[in-house]
């Protein structure tokens, strides 16, 4: 049994019926019995300025949209983010501790976060079950930082501040167990490359090592916790060198391969996340360190005008980083009131909800994000396939042993599609997919 359903700009998730044929030696999309990485799942970030507007709505509204994004019998999302203090879009910027020179953290306390990051992850858990979490923070404290500033800055590497914020990842990770939230994973820095008008911390490699091998894996070791260590969230394969030229250098192996041939550092990183640029050094990290586990840590926001051409974009990203050998792919606004970061970044979001009428729309993304998420499972493998549309589809088999084939035609005509599994001829379609369109094909 073959079930097809279908996504245009015009209409969504429409039940199409395909014709099953034998495609052995099908040019467009074939099966060579290889199967590849298991898929932890998909999710997106809880971010305070999703929440918010969330909270306006009344109680059944909300439910309904936890539930379609949380529910395993909905989108399913299960392998979610959430920031360590504020991101660029929170409210307002905070860390857990601004007393300066508090070394001993006597002043830590994730208050801020009860009133909002805290009770959203805990609504999404009444749904999703098996809800895994990775956390990062966007900076430090301020006064482990110079300059002292949110939004610029190094972290200063005395061994008094470098174990006091090892400490503080410590802290956090207690804190949230204490109010039934499990870390499963950190990164210590979201977008180590990045210097920006938001809380932010640029990273060199040899500073981020030295923090990794002498600090924050020997305390977590130390505290029993079962938190796991990524390295990440990298969004770039170079740390942002420019000739005299205007050519940008790509450092990806003096920053990557800086910590991972250090042995002691290495013990105690479990995978590398990747996002934004990062999409251009994660094939080269897959080919050479093919035991670490890779995950996509964000994905791509656009500018708030929630466009269909866009989300045929994520759709490729999404295509992408499974190819290149990513577990995950992680949704970055799950929702938005008014799409605007405090700093004035309009983004793309999945649910937008108006500020002024409490009107829910799902954006063209939430159908990119159910395409996939919906039907493939946790637990699935990706399949290593060939063919004319390796870039624009991707096969999965889920833990039942049902075959998910996902499908873009990111092309402005119609385009007929064959795919087959030589190992059983049942198992093969072909159809003619609309333009623009996304499809999902589920084969029992």
């Amino acid at each position: 049994m073959i079930k097809w359903i279908e996504s245009t700009q015009n209409a969504y998730l429409q039940t199409k019926d395909p014709e099953s044929i034998n495609a052995a030696g099908s040019n467009d999309l074939q099966l060579t019995g290889k199967e590849l990485q298991t898929i932890r799942g998909f999710g997106g970030c809880f971010n305070e300025l999703g929440y918010l507007p969330l909270s306006t709505l009344n109680d059944d509204e909300q439910q309904k949209i936890y539930k379609d994004l949380f529910s395993p019998d909905e989108l399913n999302f299960c392998f979610n983010r959430t920031p360590i203090g504020a991101n660029d879009f929170a409210e307002q910027w905070y860390s857990y501790d601004e007393q300066d020179g508090d070394y001993d953290l006597k002043n830590f306390s994730i208050g801020h976060d009860q009133q909002t990051l805290i009770p959203y992850i805990q609504n999404a858990k009444k749904y999703q079950p098996n809800l895994q979490l990775f956390a990062s923070p966007w900076t430090p404290p301020t006064w482990m930082k110079f300059p002292k500033a949110y939004n610029f800055g190094k972290i200063v590497m005395t061994p008094e501040n470098l174990q006091a914020y090892a400490n503080y990842f410590v802290k956090y990770i207690k804190s949230y167990e204490q109010q039934g939230i499990h870390i499963k994973r950190i990164c210590p820095q979201n977008e180590v490359f990045a210097d920006q008008k938001f809380p932010s911390c640029v990273w060199s490699s040899d500073d981020l090592k030295v923090f990794i091998r002498d600090y924050l894996g020997p305390t977590l070791e130390r505290s029993g916790l079962d938190t796991e260590i990524f390295l990440g969230t990298l969004n770039g394969p170079e740390d942002m060198s420019f000739t005299a030229t205007g050519v940008k250098l790509d450092n990806y192996n003096r920053y990557v391969d800086n910590i991972l041939f250090d042995d002691e550092a290495r013990k105690y990183i479990k995978g590398i996340g990747y996002q934004w640029a990062g999409q251009h050094a994660i094939e080269r990290t897959h080919e050479s360190w093919p035991e670490l586990e890779l995950i996509q840590t964000e994905s791509e926001c656009g500018f708030g005008e929630n466009g269909w051409d866009y989300a045929e974009y994520v759709f490729h990203l999404v295509n992408h980083y499974f190819t290149a050998g990513a577990t995950a792919y992680t949704y970055w606004n799950i929702i938005l009131g008014d799409s605007i970061s405090t700093w004035g970044w309009h983004q793309n979001s999945m649910f937008s909800i108006n500020s002024e009428t409490h009107e829910v729309t799902r954006n063209p993304e939430y159908y990119v994000m159910r395409h996939y998420a919906h039907y493939v499972k946790p637990g699935a493998k990706v399949l290593e396939t060939t063919g004319h549309f390796n870039s624009m589809g991707k096969a999965f088999r889920n833990p039942d042993g049902e075959i998910v084939v996902v499908v873009q035609n990111a092309l402005t005509r119609e385009l007929p599609f064959t795919f087959a599994d030589p190992e059983n001829a049942d198992n093969s379609l072909k159809v003619t997919l609309s333009p623009n369109s996304f499809n999902t094909f589920v084969i029992k």
